[in-house]
């Protein structure tokens, strides 16, 4: 009896431990107590269908817990996928929403702000001109948080913005776009579907992205996963959910890459909201080749991992090379910024000099410039050293640029450019007249003062 009691307290304690790993690994255990297992011969005694048992419990447990090769594959998603998700509302509210935003985003990054792109017409080119049902996938580098909608419709026209089919789908992470009903349906009103972080590529959003690209689409991603840390000097590993969206739809996308730079600048870490005056650029590369990865597919048993991870460092490499480009492109740009703004100044400075200051009243105030630059030149070379002509020069142009900048904080740009063209028209009336002066307003001496020394010549030569 002893041995009876204590034969069943261990077949309790195993019946335990087998619903403990059921509900733990949702690992299916056997429930036959004899099953033959070819290492072991068969036996009627306790102790061997004990042994088979938990042999087969391990056996489970490993097959179905334990990461293997085959866990990556390829899953289709059907064009009906989640059709019935896209209600008339949401289709009303997406074509409201998308052209208000985009408009409002173009005017924003090419009125308020100055963006310069290479390559645009590709870009125009594989969104306006591609194959009907021919799917579209952009990927570019994800610099600050509002890199899309703000670089997205830069680079349309507003004839395209207007119609919010032709504009693209994004992917935003639940935690940051989808944390309440109001932001949920502000951002699906634009064209945004929902990730969640760590769910893996074979994630519903991810499915839904794959049914618009079958739709033939326009579907935009960022292949880093999320925003440079260091202010876009960097540029991430392309992750292999990228590899997901090209590989797995019913065709191959065209895949669009481009670059920008400045964005770091007009949305900084940590702001709330963007700013303006700022340079952005972007450069568009050509589309990406995949074909030898497909050939790859169809006649070797490559495991899809492997594909996927060559698709995401194909599109990894070619941003890249796009970086540098456009780093170089960028300074370049801001060099010839920089040298536009001073010819920019010493012309303002060239027309200040022009204007006969004394009919403004402002003589005196020139005269005493003169006099105090006057005497710090002759502080500094001294009592007996001859100044020569071209050091007065110089330091007349350094007057004038020192005096247009005063002037210029303290009235607008187009206010000073009409103060000095009737400045200029009244010095020379005063010469060629005989000592009167009319009262005359600034943009009509400046239409006669244009007519006077840059259209006469001009109608001569085509006379």
């Amino acid at each position: 009896m002893h041995r009876l009691d204590r034969g069943d307290v261990w077949k309790g304690k195993a019946r335990s431990l087998q619903l403990q790993l059921r509900g733990r690994f949702r690992v299916a255990v056997d429930r036959h107590w004899r099953r033959r297992h070819p290492f072991i011969p068969h036996a009627q005694g306790y102790f061997s269908s004990t042994f088979q048992r938990w042999l087969n419990r391990f056996r489970d447990f490993r097959r179905d817990s334990l990461p293997s090769s085959s866990s990556f594959y390829r899953k289709r998603v059907s064009k009906d996928f989640l059709s019935e998700e896209e209600s008339t509302l949401v289709r009303m509210m997406q074509a409201v929403a998308v052209p208000v935003v985009g408009n409002v985003c173009h005017v924003f990054m090419n009125g308020l702000n100055r963006v310069q792109v290479y390559g645009l017409e590709k870009l125009h080119d594989a969104l306006l001109h591609r194959p009907k049902g021919k799917p579209l996938l952009t990927v570019s580098n994800h610099v600050a948080s509002m890199d899309d909608p703000l670089v997205i419709a830069s680079l349309l026209p507003p004839s395209v913005l207007l119609d919010a089919k032709n504009v693209r789908w994004t992917l935003c992470a639940t935690d940051r776009c989808f944390k309440n009903p109001v932001t949920s349906a502000f951002f699906r009103s634009v064209k945004v579907l929902p990730v969640s972080r760590g769910d893996g590529i074979y994630q519903k959003g991810m499915d839904m992205a794959i049914s618009k690209l079958n739709h033939g689409g326009w579907v935009h991603i960022f292949p880093e996963g999320s925003r440079s840390r260091d202010g876009g000097k960097t540029l991430g590993s392309s992750k292999r959910g990228v590899g997901r969206l090209v590989l797995d739809g019913d065709s191959l996308p065209i895949v669009v890459p481009f670059v920008h730079t400045g964005m770091q600048d007009i949305m900084p870490i940590g702001a709330n909201f963007p700013k303006i005056g700022k340079m952005v650029t972007v450069l568009i590369g050509d589309p990406i080749n995949f074909n030898d990865i497909l050939n790859v597919e169809k006649v070797s048993d490559v495991p899809r991992k492997e594909l996927y991870d060559a698709v995401a460092s194909r599109i990894g490499d070619q941003l890249h090379k796009l970086k540098v480009q456009v780093d170089t492109l960028a300074m370049e740009q801001e060099m010839q910024f920089q040298a536009h703004s001073s010819l920019s100044s010493v012309r303002a400075s060239g027309i200040l000099q022009q204007v006969d200051w004394e009919l403004f009243g402002m003589g005196n105030l020139m005269s005493a410039d003169d006099d105090d630059s006057k005497q710090r030149e002759e502080t500094i070379i001294g009592p007996n050293t001859s100044v020569p002509q071209p050091q007065e020069s110089h330091s007349d142009q350094r007057w004038g640029v020192g005096f247009s900048n005063r002037m210029r904080g303290y009235m607008d740009q187009m206010e000073l450019m009409s103060f000095a063209a009737r400045g200029i028209f009244m010095t020379n009336e005063t010469k060629n007249s005989t000592g009167r002066n009319r009262e005359i307003g600034p943009l009509k001496a400046w239409k006669q003062y244009l007519e006077a020394n840059l259209l006469r010549p001009w109608n001569y030569v085509h006379c």
